[in-house]
């Protein structure tokens, strides 16, 4: 048995130590979804050394994937880290992983519930007074993780749609109470728990909650309970500090002019809880794996993060809810997959899994265009190629990448 090994139980036995009175009665009604029967296909590393090099659609500069699981495992890279010196992206090179930071956020609140310092049913308002108006009161923790609170949209913030202008505001800097201010206009959308929207808003009173609760910022948190305990040491969680450090894939904008502007160094402050975190494919992979196989949470608390809301719980377009506590649930070829996507100006990412772990993957890749449907093109491409039945029988699902 290896140190890690070691160190990491030795700490799943200090969280999870005396919870089991305490998440018996956590758990929330929904729709909880066993891994799918439907046959993996065997690797095919010729098709998916074709995917990554596609860097045309859409438009990227790099493209990194990596598959693991105990159906085999795979790794390629394309592309370059860095536009201006050609050199080439390595296993060993760091990315924005955008909103993958809400699953590191879940897991620590999650760990919170289980050590009875918070519930999931206590009302938000009653954990940060002042912060919310009093007509937000029924807004629980339950609420703001699964994305079912119901929060009005922002008022007052920019809202860049060109390259130009996202270059333009990327220094711009917000307090989180500054930024969950804007997001305080007007009455709830919904009755909370009664429809899911998904919401960084949500995420960003989470940190601000894990804040309050363990005394000291949400990342410093991240770090002593998942980061530490994992050895993740390429994992950070920036703060203020908009650079990225060590050794690191770029992110570019494509500006009007056909020109590459470098977009790496960015204010991430309205995106703190919900989306600033740094990673790297190796580590992602590593903590979905520690994560689906119980070292981070008790099985009651767990098991909410394959627990959709109920079947009357729909999104604003009317599909079915698709995000649970900290996770989005992907059905490709009959296969269903449950992980997280995440996205910043230059990055994309996207993290899944088999419940069983037969198959995890990791791909980070870069495209260029300003956040558009596009950008998933090759998020499809790859979790088609990872799931299709060995016939080759494409089976349609539900798989919405964002």
């Amino acid at each position: 048995m290896t140190s890690t090994r070691m160190s990491r139980r030795a700490f799943v036995g200090a969280t999870l130590a005396g919870t089991a009175a305490l998440v018996a009665t956590a758990a929330l009604p929904g729709r909880s979804a066993a891994a799918s029967p439907t046959p993996l296909p065997p690797l095919d590393p010729a098709a998916l050394r074709a995917a990554i090099d596609d860097l045309e659609h859409p438009p990227s500069t790099a493209a990194q994937l990596r598959v693991g699981g105990t159906a085999g495992d795979w790794y390629g890279a394309s592309g370059v880290a860095d536009v201006g010196t050609r050199r080439p992206v390595t296993a060993h090179d760091k990315v924005r992983i955008g909103s993958i930071t809400k699953v590191f956020v879940a897991t620590v609140v999650l760990q919170l519930v289980a050590e009875g310092r918070v519930g999931l049913e206590t009302p938000v308002r009653s954990v940060l007074p002042g912060l919310l108006p009093a007509r937000f009161t029924p807004v629980t923790v339950a609420h703001l993780l699964n994305h079912t609170s119901g929060l009005p949209d922002h008022v007052g913030v920019p809202e860049p749609k060109t390259a130009e202008e996202v270059y333009l505001h990327r220094f711009d800097h917000w307090t989180p109470r500054e930024w969950v201010a804007t997001a305080t206009y007007g009455p709830l959308k919904f009755t909370p728990g009664s429809r899911q929207e998904y919401r960084g808003i949500n995420y960003v009173l989470a940190g601000l909650l894990i804040d309050e609760l363990t005394g000291r910022p949400y990342g410093k948190a991240v770090e002593a309970r998942v980061l530490r305990p994992l050895e993740l040491a390429h994992t950070t969680v920036p703060g203020d500090d908009p650079r990225m450090h060590g050794r690191h894939v770029h992110g570019y904008l494509a500006m009007a002019d056909g020109g590459l502007r470098d977009i790496t160094t960015y204010d991430q402050s309205s995106s703190r809880g919900e989306g600033d975190m740094i990673s790297t494919t190796s580590e992602l992979d590593l903590m979905l794996a520690a994560l689906f196989s119980g070292e981070l949470l008790p099985p009651e608390l767990l098991e909410l993060m394959f627990t959709l809301p109920p079947k009357d719980v729909v999104m604003p377009d009317g599909s079915p809810a698709r995000y649970s506590t900290g996770l989005q649930r992907a059905v490709v070829n009959g296969v269903t997959l449950w992980g997280k996507t995440g996205e910043t100006y230059g990055y994309r990412n996207a993290v899944f899994s088999t419940r069983d772990q037969l198959r995890r993957f990791t791909l980070a890749h870069h495209p260029t265009g300003v956040r558009n449907a596009a950008d998933s093109q090759l998020v499809a491409r790859v979790a088609d190629l990872l799931t299709r039945s060995p016939s080759g029988h494409r089976v349609r699902g539900s798989a919405p990448w964002v």
